[in-house]
């Protein structure tokens, strides 16, 4: 799985994989640790931090600098519409995963008004979709690269 850079380098994931920031915004612990472990296990060079809620999320945006942020839409302290705005503003090559257990019409569309990039219900969280969408974010920001 190799992109083009330029016309003679090729850069395999690996390489792109040690480059990339993940922060996972969830205030559900088992949820939070298991997403963490299974990024971690398929991509073992990635950067990945951890928030329990808004206020964490907030304070580790200046430092972390994710590339790409997995948000749960409801937080304990804040909305996760609310935080995906902010940091799409701040932050406008992030890529926004926007995580929840209610899969209604009205809240995939809140979603990608506030926008994030993708939408998945946690009853449809499964490791192959999470792997699959997160190598083409880690492709995607590749490409923008060069």
């Amino acid at each position: 799985m190799n992109i083009d850079c330029s016309r003679n380098e090729q850069r395999p994931i690996l390489e792109r994989v040690a480059m990339f920031r993940t922060l996972i915004v969830e205030d559900h612990a088992v949820f939070r640790h298991s997403l963490n472990e299974m990024l971690s296990a398929n991509f073992p060079l990635m950067d990945i931090a951890e928030a329990s809620n808004g206020k964490d999320a907030l304070a580790q945006l200046d430092t972390f600098e994710p590339d790409l942020v997995f948000m749960d839409i409801n937080l304990q302290d804040k909305n996760g519409l609310s935080l995906t705005k902010s940091i799409k503003t701040d932050y406008a090559n992030t890529t926004v995963i926007i995580m929840t257990l209610y899969d209604f019409p009205e809240y995939r569309q809140a979603a990608l008004n506030a926008g994030a990039s993708h939408f998945i219900p946690k009853d449809d969280f499964s490791e192959k979709r999470v792997l699959s969408l997160v190598k083409s974010v880690i492709e995607n920001n590749a490409k923008q690269a060069h």
